[in-house]
């Protein structure tokens, strides 16, 4: 009898545990991300899923997210998947709808930097400061942003340390801001998802290519690209969002946005920045390793560069007020000078 007993008790607990279980999971709020890189990516291991986790923890299973196993669209189409939501939750690279996002275009020229972290937490409290109010975020709760922590300039058999190395060349670049930089250079700009990369260097339609340093060695292009030119504070960037349905983070309850809030904005851009941080200094490491040439760019080359940038901060200025913008001189310096004591930190 008693064992009976013992057996019966330990099954109603057991049928208990099950039914809170399900009951919790049943009331769960699902949100649905798409991502678009492969689940090996460090962007999918090391960001997206700690940061499902996290959002599981803090609302303690009330909400929870799951990435789907294929993207719903194209990359260029992810804002409009959170915007419209198709998908609750996504990521994307702010560079896919220029005419969207002229307001920052600033965080993608020259001269941005090459501390992601410092970039990333930068870029957030701009945001927050100068640009929440902007109509092109119209439809969505922005979770976080991050840039590359600086991109550099790859060429697959030469140095390119002046001028006239870069002159005439052809480079495999993504959006206008890297074509402008490369025509004012005299180079050729060649547009292509970073994805076809290789194919393009192997047949010699480009020369080079641009990338962040960790882009060389995620997108295995360590045979195709043995030479790499450093700018100090970078030689362009590339900005990038995690964000969500208005309607969908409305629909949450108090306590869960409160909980939620407190792992996204600065924290989660911190997040991305340090990760693009890491994986570009294992990629130096690797490359360098492997005996290709890191070097410097020269004086030479580093003011004519900067004085395109000039040209091209003159054009932001104005096409910027157009999209909405009220001061983005000042904008410009905020961005500027938390990054500059951020990076000091």
């Amino acid at each position: 009898m008693i064992t009976v007993t013992t057996k019966m008790l330990k099954g109603a607990v057991s049928a208990a545990a099950m039914l809170v279980a399900t009951t919790q999971a049943g009331n769960a709020e699902v949100l649905t991300m798409s991502s678009w890189v492969p689940p090996t990516h460090f962007i999918h291991t090391d960001i997206l899923v700690p940061f499902t986790e996290r959002v599981a923890e803090v609302t303690d299973g009330r909400v929870t997210v799951m990435i789907l196993p294929a993207p719903l669209a194209s990359p260029p189409q992810h804002w409009e998947l959170a915007r419209n939501g198709v998908a609750d939750i996504t990521w994307g690279n702010f560079t896919y709808e220029p005419e969207r996002f002229v307001s920052v275009w600033f965080a993608e020229f020259p001269n941005a930097g090459t501390n992601g972290e410092a970039q990333s937490r930068a870029l957030w409290r701009t945001y927050e400061s100068y640009l929440a109010d902007n109509a092109a975020f119209d439809g969505v709760k922005l979770l976080g942003v991050g840039t590359l922590g600086g991109g550099q300039l790859h060429h697959a058999n030469a140095d390119m340390t002046s001028p006239a190395d870069v002159a005439n060349q052809k480079f495999r670049m993504g959006g206008p801001i890297q074509e402008q930089l490369l025509t004012a250079m005299g180079s050729v700009p060649v547009a292509a998802p970073a994805t076809k990369a290789y194919e393009m260097l192997e047949s010699g339609v480009v020369d080079g290519s641009l990338h962040s340093m960790e882009s060389v060695v995620n997108f295995r292009l360590e045979d195709s690209l043995t030479h790499h030119t450093l700018f100090p504070n970078g030689f362009y960037d590339a900005t990038f969002f995690v964000a969500m349905n208005q309607g969908k983070w409305d629909g949450l309850s108090d306590q869960d946005k409160a909980a939620i809030d407190a792992i996204i904005g600065e924290e989660l851009s911190a997040v991305w920045g340090a990760n693009f941080d890491a994986q570009n200094a294992a990629a130096m490491e690797t490359l360098g390793a492997a005996g290709h040439q890191i070097v410097e760019a020269s004086p030479e080359l580093i003011s004519a560069v900067d004085t395109i940038y000039g040209q091209m901060i003159d054009e932001w200025i104005e096409a910027s007020k157009a999209a909405g913008v009220a001061d983005p001189e000042a904008m410009l310096g905020f961005y500027n000078e938390t990054y500059t004591t951020l990076s000091a930190q």
